[in-house]
């Protein structure tokens, strides 16, 4: 069982189109509007645990008013995570964003700035108490200064995990991890007398050596948005865990995935470094598929690392660019494949590399294979600067796959020359061009393996 700690508000997405000025002011007109709701602040990071969590019983415990926001609230969280509600009074905070597509005009916040609560429930004390690991997801409104809760999570026999807030209380000093963003780790900095300037690595790191000292916590991780996020234990050289990059997407709510995602990942056993490096890659992911915006969207299993590759495609054909792609296992990046991607890429202007799944390449070569994941092959590859995109498949041929992307130039190396590529048939649907490149003799994956096992 995992529990989340903190304020629950409820979201609103008001969502329309703009196409001119009102007449009285410079500010848009928003017409066709949508209503979207969802769980926002402590009741969101439950949301995102619970997805993360593969099955395991999620627990909120938060305060709840007897209003209509809280009734909308219960409504969300329903089916999704076990609500425990403290009572409440002064209603329940709602935030309205009012976007014209993807853009934000303005927020409406309503609601107590501070709520007024009872006593916390015995079932809370014990969820609290027997928890794998909990999350403090603290939005300022008083929950975590409340103390019948700081004794309940005093108690907790799990990790702990503190997501803070400016006007929120300090954590206890049996945190296993803060995850403060840059902002907040800055503020707190000066209010403890540590003045360090800029925003660099050094910087970071002072910051955040700083803040354990202060809080007497185990460690503090401070989220750098597509930066990453930097982990100091407060001695000795902090770890820094860049994020793949991100086009697009709603970073709302960017901060409670990252931390839902370590507090599940040390509900499982991971060390603290390994559970910060998990929440950069769910933070991405989350803001890759929509951020808050798809809230209830479920993050797909275990995938490549790719970035938005129809808004790549989209970018280079808008420009009347030439995309190529080009495929195949890239089991153990050598010197042929490597000859090969950078002729590939020279043929246009974005390189697309679709590469099997591990089942694919165990029915292609044999049970022994692949000796690298996909997952791996994937990192691999986009680390390559001639390389713009990475794609797995799991059929036997980039069939499927080549259908989708449709791409200008289909460019297989080998020893193709002369003879009929099983891809220029699928090319020649909407007039695509398959090609064969030139071989860099004596590299194959093959040969590799054969030599590494004599």
């Amino acid at each position: 069982m995992i529990v989340v700690v903190g304020d629950g508000l409820l979201d609103v997405d008001l969502v329309g189109t703009a196409s001119r000025l009102t007449p009285d002011a410079p500010v848009p007109v928003v017409e066709n509007v949508e209503t979207r709701e969802r769980p926002g602040g402590a009741a969101l990071a439950a949301v995102l645990a619970a997805q993360f969590a593969g099955g395991r019983e999620v627990v909120l415990v938060t305060p709840l008013a007897d209003d209509d926001g809280a009734r909308r609230l219960r409504a969300l969280l329903d089916g999704r995570v076990r609500l425990i509600g403290i009572p409440a009074t002064g209603g329940t905070p709602v935030k309205q964003r009012i976007r014209v597509g993807d853009h934000s005009v303005v927020r409406l916040d309503s609601g107590g700035a501070v709520s007024s609560f009872g006593a916390l429930p015995a079932e809370a004390a014990a969820a609290i108490r027997d928890a794998a690991a909990v999350l403090v997801a603290d939005y300022g409104r008083g929950t975590t200064s409340a103390p019948d809760v700081r004794e309940a999570l005093s108690s907790a026999r799990g990790p702990v995990v503190w997501d803070p807030h400016p006007r929120g209380a300090d954590p206890m000093p049996s945190v296993r991890l803060v995850t403060p963003n840059g902002v907040e780790a800055a503020r707190v900095a000066h209010a403890a007398g540590l003045e360090v300037a800029g925003d660099g690595l050094a910087a970071v790191g002072a910051r955040a050596q700083a803040l354990i000292a202060h809080w007497g916590v185990g460690a503090v991780a401070v989220t750098l948005g597509a930066r990453g996020a930097l982990l100091s234990y407060g001695e000795g050289a902090p770890m820094v865990v860049p994020a793949t990059p991100v086009t697009g997407g709603d970073p709302c709510g960017a901060g409670d995935s990252f931390a839902a995602a370590v507090t599940v990942a040390l509900a499982g056993g991971a060390v603290t470094g390994e559970a910060v490096t998990t929440a950069v890659a769910a933070a991405g992911a989350f803001v890759a598929r929509g951020g808050a915006s798809a809230w209830d969207v479920a993050p797909a299993g275990a995938a490549a690392p790719a970035p938005d590759v129809d808004a790549l495609l989209e970018r280079v054909r808008t420009a009347g660019g030439t995309v190529v792609a080009t495929g195949g296992c890239f089991d153990l990046l050598h010197a042929g494949h490597v000859a090969t991607l950078r002729a590939a890429r020279g043929l246009g202007d974005c390189l697309v590399v679709c590469i099997n799944s591990d089942d694919s390449v165990r029915r292609l070569k044999g049970p022994s294979r692949p000796l690298v994941t996909a997952l791996d092959r994937a990192r691999v590859l986009e680390a390559l600067e001639f390389v713009d995109a990475v794609v797995v498949f799991g059929e036997d041929t980039p069939a499927q796959v080549l259908d989708r992307l449709r791409p200008d130039v289909w460019a297989k190396g080998g020893d193709y020359a002369g003879a009929d590529l099983p891809e220029a048939a699928v090319l020649q649907r909407w007039g695509g061009q398959a090609v064969v490149l030139p071989y860099l003799d004596g590299h194959s994956t093959t040969a590799l393996v054969e030599r590494s096992q004599v």
